[in-house]
């Protein structure tokens, strides 16, 4: 999270701050740990007032940013979710939000988004990081009308959620097509994890069929609005993961100055100092890394730049390998400093370790991100040549 902030940008975050600390504290997820939800109606509802959802929907949509960019902002919130293991499909919604917005349609069911009336849920059946998981969807034409069928797992709040933006092979192309989520044909089975409040389901589509008016952004042309879509929720991830490793490390340093162990607080140990050096170094450049990501994408919207857009992708998937790798050493870090109350369900530093995971579970390991930075590399390097 950006260290410098505007007037404007420090009240929308500290604003996001109190209402979280207010509606969402330790004792409250715990609470929520067995809700099939995680959070309730209210709680979403009031959250999207504060802007949670409308920060990557352009102006002439109901949307906007507080400093002119979006993405920024939008870390913002992310970190305060992962600095507090906040409830709620973040990531999700501004990620149907963007797409809808972009496409200028289905306004009405992006205007119930936006204002937290309704969740929907992304489907990204044309990506998936388990080639065993037999995810994918193939979209078929019969007439005027779309038949989906397929799988698409893990789908944050789908069983929670009003509307499906699932996207698809079809013929020509990617396709992305907006359905309700109860329609014949959609099962939605909910999957376990290791995250207190954040729910996901596997959704299969067993010939699915909708109209062609429920196709967003045209069919076969969404391979870039799914670009686009993928860069936004991984910056969401990225400043998620870095919120949980802030809170974490606080707590682990003020334990360390409170604990004494044979007269001295543990923090005076020369080998503690250099563990807490290491940390801080991994947690600083891990701000700098999101920051980075958010100013390169910012940079980058709407625009079609291939040298642009690339180094978005660069830097996207630097910030994952790197705040997966140190992020998760970080954490252990925490747990370990606590001793044996670290790994009891009443200590809270528990909650910031299963946001990381979870982020990095779903996300990619730092071996994928770099071998993304590799492909990326070498595909340049060969047009080069």
């Amino acid at each position: 999270m950006r260290y410098i902030r505007s007037e404007d940008e420090e009240f929308f975050r500290s604003t996001t701050a109190r209402f979280l600390t207010e509606f969402a504290p330790p004792a409250r997820l715990r609470e929520l740990r067995d809700d099939p939800v995680g959070f309730t109606p209210d709680y979403w509802r009031r959250g999207a007032e504060l802007g949670w959802v409308s920060l990557l929907v352009g102006e002439e949509h109901g949307g906007g940013s507080i400093s002119g960019s979006g993405p920024s902002d939008l870390t913002l919130v992310a970190h305060e979710f992962g600095a507090h293991g906040a409830p709620g499909p973040l990531g999700a919604a501004n990620v149907v939000a963007l797409a809808l917005s972009a496409a200028g349609s289905h306004l009405d069911v992006l205007g119930e988004v936006m204002a937290g009336a309704t969740i929907a849920a992304w489907c990204d059946g044309e990506q998936t990081f388990d080639l065993s998981s037999g995810s994918g969807v193939k979209v078929a034409y019969d007439g005027d009308d779309l038949v989906l069928s397929g799988m698409v797992r893990p789908v944050e709040s789908a069983a929670s959620a009003t509307w499906l933006l699932v996207a698809g092979r079809s013929p020509d192309g990617p396709t992305q097509v907006l359905i309700p989520a109860a329609t014949t044909g959609v099962t939605i089975a909910a999957m376990s994890g290791v995250d207190l409040t954040r729910r996901f389901a596997a959704v299969r589509l067993d010939g699915v069929r909708v109209s062609s008016s429920a196709v967003v952004g045209g069919a076969g042309l969404a391979g870039a609005a799914l670009a686009g879509q993928r860069r936004a929720q991984r910056l969401v991830a990225a400043a998620e993961s870095v919120g949980a490793m802030q809170t974490a490390f606080d707590m682990t340093v003020e334990w360390a100055f409170d604990r004494y162990s044979f007269g001295r607080p543990l923090a005076s140990y020369q080998a503690l100092k250099h563990r807490f050096a290491d940390m801080k170094t991994w947690l600083e450049a891990s701000h700098g890394i999101v920051d980075a990501a958010a100013g390169a994408l910012t940079a980058a919207q709407g625009g079609a730049d291939p040298d642009a857009l690339r180094e978005v992708d660069e830097v996207l998937h630097a910030a994952l390998a790197y705040i997966g790798q140190n992020g998760s050493e970080l954490l252990q870090d925490c747990v370990q400093l606590h001793g044996g109350l670290g790994v009891t369900f009443e200590h809270d530093v528990h909650i910031y370790l299963r946001r990381h995971t979870l982020n990095r579970s779903i996300h990619g390991a730092p071996s994928y991100h770099r071998l993304a930075i590799a492909d990326i590399i070498e595909a340049t390097e060969g047009r080069a040549a």
